[in-house]
């Protein structure tokens, strides 16, 4: 067969497979993406030198799933460019970058990365408290700068084991946290959506009272109309003057002006930080203390979450395009 034909026939294969959009690119499946090419045609709207608008209304009708990652916005004018979309499939666990009222509106279904993150999202969160608490980032750098001989023993940090940890969002990831918490001898209670029936620990309704009641809180939830700025002056003032904040889940779930101005003045005793306002853009004011613990928003990823996470999306693509259940669908956002 002649070089021509076997291109030939080769773009009609390409043509006969299933199509899934991309507005932009993937990392997760970066590495391997040989592996998906067998089975589905990608449409990489940022390759097109058609704008985006345009792009989307010319493949409108062909596009009935779309991946994206959480840097990547799903507007409302987005899915209405689509009429044929039923179903986005995101790599992030957290899905604020989505407008999920006009997903839920035309029935679109959506899945996340289930539980690929949970463990590694525990470890980090139990990590950065550990850090605040021992000051193990701080003393590194006291050791570092040579101040150690000069100076003279570094102040003593606080132990984790009996703290009194309060958790906003139970979910995957919050409840790794608390399995790890319970090895510490810890006592938790928690905040969620609703209360969870088949969890023996104190349930707050109120993020207030779960503070008022914490020396820790570790933020593991979602970013929500509900849950924007949950984390405001009033929750930290009830966790205390000793009272340590960590948060893994997305920046704007604490008030972020009002985190700095109870640092500066002592209202709080330190923070863990892995999440910001506005990414990769970190507030100088947390640069200078040494009671905050800093990190580029890499709780969760590791080589083996995106391992699992690469399995995951080709299971959810296979069982949409066989007229399957999702494997992560997320039913209740």
């Amino acid at each position: 067969m002649a070089d021509e034909e076997k291109e030939q026939q080769k773009q009609g294969e390409m043509e006969e497979l299933p199509v899934i959009l991309q507005l932009r690119p993937v990392p997760a499946i970066t590495p391997v993406e040989e592996q998906f090419l067998k089975k589905f045609r990608f449409l990489k709207a940022w390759e097109s030198s058609m704008p985006t608008e345009l792009f989307l209304t010319t493949y409108a009708q062909s596009v009935r799933v779309l991946l994206c990652h959480g840097g990547t916005p799903v507007t409302a004018d987005t899915i209405r460019c689509l009429p044929s979309l039923q179903c986005v499939i995101a790599t992030s666990a957290g899905l604020n970058h989505i407008d999920l009222t006009e997903c839920r509106k035309r029935d679109i279904a959506i899945a996340n990365a289930g539980d690929c993150y949970s463990e590694n999202g525990a470890d980090y969160a139990i990590g950065l408290l550990l850090d605040v608490l021992r000051q193990f980032s701080a003393s590194d750098r006291y050791v570092r700068q040579g101040l150690w001989p000069v100076k003279g023993a570094y102040p003593l940090g606080s132990k984790l084991g009996g703290k009194q940890v309060g958790i906003v969002g139970l979910g995957h990831i919050g409840s790794e946290v608390a399995k790890r918490l319970v090895a510490f001898g810890c006592s938790i209670s928690y905040n969620s959506r609703k209360k969870k029936p088949s969890v023996a620990f104190p349930f707050y309704s109120d993020v207030r009272d779960l503070a008022a009641n914490s020396d820790a809180l570790i933020l593991c939830c979602g970013l929500t109309k509900e849950t924007y700025h949950i984390i405001n002056r009033d929750v930290l003032l009830a966790l205390g003057e000793k009272g340590v904040i960590i948060n893994i889940g997305r920046g704007a779930i604490i008030d972020e002006k009002e985190l700095i101005q109870c640092l500066m003045q002592g209202e709080i005793g330190g923070a863990g930080l892995d999440v910001f306002e506005n990414e990769p853009d970190v507030p100088k004011e947390l640069l200078a203390m040494d009671n905050v613990v800093l990190s580029p928003h890499k709780a969760v990823l590791t080589p083996e979450a995106i391992v699992s996470l690469q399995d995951l999306l080709m299971a959810n693509l296979e069982a949409f395009f066989s007229n399957k259940p999702l494997v992560s669908e997320v039913k209740d956002e």
